[in-house]
This record gives C-alpha cells, sequence and structure tokens, in this order.
C-alpha cells in the first residue's frame, strides 16, 4: 500500500489572534486583531495601536470588509480583554512585523504615487528616462552579472562579460 502524504494549506485562516486589514469603513487600512468569532460572517476585533489615528475600537464588523493578515498573535484566548489583547499586541510586535512586510511597503509605495501631483509625475518619468540612459552609456559595466554597452551598426547592444581577469 503506497503511503499518502497530506498537507495542510497554506490559507490565512479566520481564527482568534489573526490580524486583520480594514479595506472597507471608518477604519480603512489599520489594523486590528481577531479576539472573537461571532458567525461565519462577522467577527469580534480589537486595535490596541499605540500610534496616533491607528487605534481601533473593540466592535463587530463583517469580513467582507477585512482582509486577513499572515501574522499572527500566537496563543490569544477567546474574548479576551483589551488588556490582554493590548499586551499580547506589543508581545507579538505586530505594528513591527507589519511595516516590515511587502504588502504594507507596497501599500506606502501606492499611496505616494496616489498623492503625487502632474509635475513630479513629469520629473519621474525624466529620472527613469535618464537612469535607462546612463545605463546605456557606452563602456559601462554594472551589477553583479557584469554587462559592457557599446554601439553595433549604429544600434546599443550589451554584452555579459564573463571573466574579466586584471581590469
Amino acid at each position: 500500500m503506497p503511503e499518502i502524504e497530506i498537507y495542510a494549506s497554506a490559507w490565512r485562516l479566520v481564527e482568534v489572534g489573526r490580524v486583520i486589514l480594514f479595506t472597507h469603513g471608518p477604519y480603512l487600512g489599520r489594523l486590528a486583531v481577531i479576539v472573537e468569532i461571532i458567525d461565519h460572517k462577522r467577527i469580534l476585533v480589537d486595535g490596541p495601536s499605540k500610534k496616533e489615528n491607528a487605534g481601533v475600537p473593540r466592535h463587530a464588523v463583517a469580513l467582507n470588509n477585512t482582509i486577513v493578515t499572515p501574522i499572527v498573535i500566537p496563543q490569544l484566548p477567546r474574548a479576551a480583554g483589551r488588556g490582554p489583547v493590548a499586551k499580547a499586541w506589543e508581545k507579538a510586535e505586530v505594528e513591527t512585523k507589519w511595516e516590515q512586510s511587502a504588502w504594507a511597503k507596497r501599500r506606502d509605495q501606492r499611496e505616494k504615487r496616489r498623492a503625487l501631483t502632474d509635475f513630479e509625475r513629469f520629473k519621474v518619468v525624466k529620472l527613469k528616462k535618464q537612469t535607462e540612459a546612463d545605463l546605456r552609456l557606452p563602456g559601462t559595466i554594472r551589477g553583479p552579472k557584469s554587462y559592457v554597452c557599446s554601439t553595433f551598426c549604429g544600434k546599443v547592444i550589451m554584452i555579459e562579460v564573463i571573466g574579466i581577469h586584471g581590469a
């Protein structure tokens, strides 16, 4: 009889202690932790953040208005009070984990780009073109895989340099 290995899914489960991100409503973009699961569509959340305008009061919220993050506060008891939740939040360093995640960095980048004025967007385009032009200069060597840019029949080509010694 062949042996069968069964693996648990890597999904982000709705569980007590899981950190969520609000996608709709007055707490848009804020973090909170699931304290209790009310039913299959609603959860009780609490967000004891120390940052200004980042806290979320304890209330029931629909799962449709949130996204479940991969951050979990381990061994948080069901229906824990505000004090134990705040202590567990600090101990698990939820906010630092969130700020270091690629997801949070992408959200910040997106918000910064949305806030740009027309002239700032123009400057970004010009700077991108300038860096591309700098990379195409003849004789430049860049990066771990070194490339030499040169012209051949009027076209700029990039040649990968392998094993340059004495240079």
